[in-house]
């Protein structure tokens, strides 16, 4: 059966109830309904699954779907049931079934009632299934997430590399591999792999005009600077991706802390909490998800409103499908990344413990993200040139949706330049990778060099004149130029290209952009943080500018006397409206908030008032250090009426210590309500008793309760009863 005898739109309609494809779906289905081997690059969020899902459902025989998480494959089998009358018209095959449940799925295939059947690679390579599957029509054999058979691809399993030898003997099938992943290293890997080299290719544009990228300094301030964030977008949802499951708990913790609805997600949770993470995300019970890398797969949550990364993640291929789990419904996407060569380094040392081809692999990919972190170009023409498609800033879709459209770079010309970095490469032989041409500009030997004896050319040191970073910049975006290409077959050697040896023979004007100065010292990175981000608001801070210089000429000193740059920028990035606020301003003591302050904080007052100005709720991050993340616990099990032994044993304290952890939970406003403990301890007319003591008394000095009762009450019960106090009385 063709694809002319069957009316796909119509089926489309009876199945999935929509009146049109999106996309190439629709050509994708005709080659598979075509029997052709069929290979479909579609970014996340495309409508990849029903490629496959479609023709299944309207051929003879059952389509195999290999996929590598079960998780996955049980929401797209409880999806395929919705939609048909029949149980086992989808099933899924792997090392979870019992005997009984192999029996049925085999029932259910061979009756012809089956059309989709998913597996894991692991399964398949059981002999036993093998055999069954040999007995019974295949329509095809569907790869679903298949950069997951190269090495290059950032989701490597190495059971995906057996697939071509099973699909052998299942006959003359068809095979349909799908990926998110577009960068062509990966492609051609996956088309070698399955042994179809032969296949029609369709790639659908990895363009996300909705999606808006932002990178970030990454100061110590971060903290606060991802709660400002949230509380600007308050209940919108969103996740913030960190590298490591600690770093994930102390995140949840910090946004918890400062009245942030989060829970956090990641391997180390038992599946259950992990489950109920989820779909507390997925129901709106909770706003935010603090995850791992783990968190997101097969995630269909259309209104994801911001995507975070606290720390950049391993490659670009994991930015994008990340960040592209914004705004699938086309809405906003604000995608916010922070930056710091510290992290790379970081990440670097990790890879040193691999083996080298494995090494080389995660250094080349790491050098992309720099480049992507660093870089004053459009940052969506960098991605998309990453995978391998031309975007034009001026008619593409989104053109200017981020920071570095926005706020442009300075740019300067630099033809001469160029043309001395493409005849570098041209005259090496094309035999360096970017690192080494930037070396045989700057004049600096390393083996590779004196291997090849190019420090002995004269070429050598020609461009010794800019330094390495230059050098780097430009590269890169003479790549993008496309005067300049990486090699597939040798990852990341750079050669010229036809463009690029017309522009030695007739060199054009060059306008480089200059990239980030990223500065590591802390003051200095939260200025550029701020100046960078426009985190900053720009007006308010020409105003209080104004009133600065003002103050300064009225008391005969010189501007930064009264206050420095850097308090301004936080007052017009905190709104300060209070003495006390403006104390908790950068660089505000409080002999200065009090000497010059009453005038500024009128202005922001005023200010504020008359824009509408959405202050930050709490200007105060709320630390949480080791001893909050205890407070935090504390707070939830007397919540659960735990015994407070319990309590602090759990944390290693002292029963002294445990109070006077309350203490500090109590009198920083917290309610504690401790009366299950101390109806154990102390009647209602001890209660009583103590209650009246402190209400009429002008001090809460345990001393003082100590000798007016003289010896009642041992110093824990007053204690005690203090916390119960302030709690019902003060908080």
């Amino acid at each position: 059966m063709n694809s002319n005898e069957i009316d796909i739109h119509k089926e489309l309609k009876k199945y999935f109830g929509f009146s049109q494809f999106k996309g190439l779906q629709e050509q994708v289905i005709k080659s598979i309904l075509n029997k052709e081997n069929t290979f479909v690059i579609m970014p996340t969020g495309g409508g990849k699954s029903l490629c496959y899902q479609l023709p299944a459902l309207v051929q003879r025989g059952t389509a195999i779907v290999v996929s590598p998480l079960i998780a996955l494959m049980k929401n797209q089998v409880d999806a395929i049931r919705s939609l048909s009358s029949e149980n086992g018209v989808a099933h899924v095959l792997n090392s979870s079934l019992t005997k009984t449940e192999i029996a049925q799925v085999k029932k259910d295939i061979s009756s012809g009632l089956t059309k989709l059947l998913y597996v894991a690679p692991e399964s398949l390579t059981k002999e036993e299934y093998v055999t069954f599957l040999q007995t019974v029509p295949i329509s095809f054999v569907a790869i679903d997430e298949a950069h997951c058979i190269s090495e290059w691809g950032h989701d490597f399993r190495p059971e995906y590399r057996n697939l071509k030898h099973i699909i052998k003997q299942l006959g003359d099938v068809p095979v349909i591999g799908l990926t998110a992943t577009a960068t062509p290293k990966v492609q051609e890997d996956i088309l070698k792999n399955l042994d179809m080299v032969d296949a029609t290719t369709y790639k659908a544009s990895f363009n996300r005009p909705n999606l808006y990228y932002e990178v970030r300094t990454k100061t110590k301030n971060i903290e606060s600077d991802i709660i400002r964030f949230i509380k600007l977008h308050k209940g919108k949802s969103g996740i913030i991706y960190c590298l490591s499951r600690k770093k994930v708990e102390a995140i949840a913790e910090v946004l918890q802390v400062n009245g942030i609805s989060a829970v956090p997600y990641h391997a180390g949770l038992d599946a259950k909490t992990r489950a109920k993470h989820q779909d507390m995300f997925l129901m709106e019970d909770v706003d935010v998800v603090v995850a791992t890398i783990a968190f997101g797969m097969g995630i269909d949550k259309p209104d994801v409103r911001f995507v975070i990364h606290h720390d950049i993640p391993k490659s670009l291929e994991s930015y994008y499908q990340e960040t592209g789990r914004a705004g699938r419904d086309g809405g906003e996407g604000h995608c916010l990344a922070y930056y710091s060569y510290k992290d790379v380094e970081k990440l670097e040392k990790f890879l040193s413990g691999k083996p080298v081809a494995e090494q080389e692999i995660g250094f080349a990919l790491l050098q992309e993200v720099v480049a992507y972190a660093e870089t004053s170009m459009s940052r969506r023409k960098f991605l998309l040139h990453y995978f391998g498609e031309e975007f034009d800033n001026e008619t593409g879709e989104g053109g200017d949706m981020d920071d570095n459209v926005r706020n442009p770079k300075v740019k300067i010309e630099a033809r001469d330049q160029v043309v001395k970095l493409l005849e570098v490469v041209r005259d090496t032989k094309h035999i360096y990778k970017s690192k080494e041409v930037v070396f045989t500009l700057i004049g600096r030997v390393n083996a590779v060099i004196k291997a090849h004896r190019t420090d002995s050319q004269t070429f050598f040191g020609t461009g010794s004149d800019h330094d390495e970073k230059y050098w780097m910049a430009l590269l890169r975006q003479v790549l993008v130029a496309g005067l300049l290409s990486k090699d597939i077959e040798t990852y990341g050697v750079v050669k010229i290209t036809k463009k690029g040896l017309d522009f030695i023979k007739k060199p054009v004007s060059f306008m480089m952009s200059e990239d980030h100065e990223y500065n590591e010292t802390e003051d200095e990175a939260i200025v550029t943080a701020a100046k960078s981000t426009g985190v900053a608001d720009e007006v308010l801070m020409g105003m209080l500018r104004d009133l600065r210089k003002k103050t300064a000429k009225r008391l005969s000193v010189p501007p930064f006397v009264v206050f420095q740059d850097p308090s301004l920028e936080d007052m017009a990035l905190k709104y300060p409206m209070t003495i006390d606020e403006l104390i908790n301003t950068h660089g505000v003591g409080e002999g200065k908030a009090k000497k010059y302050g009453k005038e500024f904080i009128e202005l922001i007052s005023h200010y504020v008032e008359e824009n509408d100005i959405v202050r930050p709720d709490d200007l105060v991050v709320k630390s949480t250090g080791a001893n909050s993340i205890n407070k935090l616990y504390i707070i939830q099990n007397i919540d659960r009426k735990l015994p407070l032994n319990d309590i602090a044993s759990a944390k290693g304290l002292t029963m002294d210590a445990l109070i006077a952890e309350m203490e500090q939970i109590v009198n920083s406003g917290t309610k504690l309500n401790i009366k299950y403990w101390i109806d154990e301890m102390l009647d209602d007319d001890q209660q009583e008793e103590i209650h009246d003591y402190f209400m009429e008394s002008h001090s809460d000095n345990i001393e003082e309760a100590l000798k007016e009762f003289d010896g009642d009450y041992d110093i824990d019960e007053l204690r005690l009863m203090r916390i119960k106090f302030i709690s019902e009385v003060a908080n």
